[in-house]
């Protein structure tokens, strides 16, 4: 029966990447690797700032990983190398609880979140002693979710390390999520395109402001309706409770919720709430200083972006003759309703979203959080070699400092494998 995680027989000795890794780690501490652990990278191709009001993304795995070597050992610590010299090495002993300061981001702190939940899942009550050299080919804060990445291989390196495995079953309830396959159109080819700007989503308030104005127009709408808001989280939930179609859901925001900016007080006097209640149960600790919501604005793109997705699928399974035009216009839509809805974007990439669309592509929008990172553009097969030489002349090779990021922050992305656990053999 195939093993989850799939464990695959590799020979290092045909793969320099693996072979590199295999001598720092050799270098580091004396020995070699008992096996390595990967886990990919992901382009969101349409679904942005909507999964956590409780809505489905279109996710895409990418070539680019983060690769670990690791070796288990009696030491009784986790001691964590990466081959990029900006990240500091870190040990921490088996026996303590491992901890996560919230507000001090550092990079061995997704590896330790990877590590704690899956002792937290597997009851591990004595963690085995690890050494690891990690090392990724994903840029950092671009939107291609490196630091998910990191936190899936510390779970595969925790579950091999301590011998235990999860039924797909469980791996599903461990991410609580349900998958179903979509079929990309021929013809067409996505490119990742960097804006080389650079948004740390765990030390910003950007995205947890966001967060937050979603969490209260899912309150003032679900009030507007009767429903018991103090129960309600997600915007989802609201239209859940309404079985309402997503239609129905943007005209009811048209209804409920003026585009103007609410003030604190206008919100409590609606929602019958405390100031003090407003910032312990609606504000999290980095949005204690917010004073006015813009609630029409996310709640129309959470709900015109949900229904992108379903449309995107839907071209998708359908395969209509038009379909990679129908597609780049859904991705249009996309961008724009995060530039003026959601104001997730920034001026490099509204530049660089306009310049893809100049190069040949039939659409292009910002993925992931956005603030910073990439663009993902989709672009007829037969023009990829001047899109990409298009886009290089405009946006990087202008720019000293793009133009030395420029072979890291444009490519074409191939669908890429999942994580997996390999052995030397």
């Amino acid at each position: 029966m195939a093993t989850n995680p799939p464990k695959i027989k590799t020979s290092s000795a045909a793969n320099e990447r693996l072979r590199n890794l295999k001598n720092t780690f050799e270098t580091k501490y004396g020995e070699a690797p008992l096996f390595y652990a990967c886990a990919p990278g992901r382009v969101n191709l349409i679904g942005e700032h909507i999964d956590y009001c409780g809505y489905s993304v279109l996710p895409m795995a990418v070539e680019q990983n983060i690769l670990s070597a690791v070796s288990v050992n009696n030491s009784g610590t986790i001691q964590l190398a990466n081959t990029n010299p900006q990240y500091k090495d870190f040990t921490v002993s088996c026996s303590e609880d491992i901890t996560v300061e919230k507000d001090n981001p550092q990079w061995h702190y997704y590896f330790l979140c990877g590590v704690k939940g899956i002792q937290e899942k597997c009851r591990i009550a004595h963690l085995a002693g690890m050494s690891c050299v990690v090392e990724g080919t994903i840029p950092p804060s671009s939107g291609l979710s490196s630091s998910s990445a990191l936190v899936c291989c510390a779970g595969l390196v925790t579950m091999e390390a301590n011998q235990k495995s999860l039924s797909k079953a469980k791996l599903i309830e461990f991410q609580p999520l349900r998958a179903t396959d979509v079929k990309l159109p021929d013809g067409a080819v996505f490119v990742i395109s960097n804006c080389c700007v650079e948004m740390n989503k765990a030390a910003s308030s950007h995205f947890n402001i966001r967060v937050v104005e979603c969490r209260i127009a899912t309150k003032m709408l679900a009030q507007a309706r009767g429903l018991d808001s103090s129960r309600l989280l997600k915007l989802a939930q609201v239209q859940t409770e309404l079985k309402a179609s997503l239609d129905e859901m943007l005209d009811l925001v048209d209804e409920v919720l003026h585009p103007e900016p609410y003030s604190r007080e206008e919100i409590c006097k609606t929602l019958g709430i405390t100031s003090e209640q407003f910032s312990t149960e609606l504000l999290s600790a980095n949005t204690q200083h917010v004073t006015h919501f813009k609630l029409h604005q996310r709640a129309k793109h959470v709900y015109s972006e949900a229904a992108r997705v379903l449309k995107f699928k839907s071209v998708c399974d359908s395969e209509p003759a038009e379909s990679i035009q129908l597609l780049g216009d859904l991705m249009n839509q996309s961008h724009a309703s995060c530039r003026d809805l959601y104001e997730c974007s920034c001026p490099e990439l509204d530049q660089l979203v306009d310049i893809c669309l100049k190069s040949g592509a039939v659409g292009s929008r910002l993925t992931g959080a956005g603030w910073g990172g990439c663009a993902v553009s989709m672009i007829p097969s037969e023009k990829v070699d001047s899109f990409l030489q298009a886009v290089r002349e405009a946006y990087y090779l202008p720019d000293p400092r793009r133009a030395a990021m420029e072979k890291q922050s444009l490519f074409v992305s191939k669908p890429g494998g999942g994580a997996a656990i390999f052995h030397e053999g």
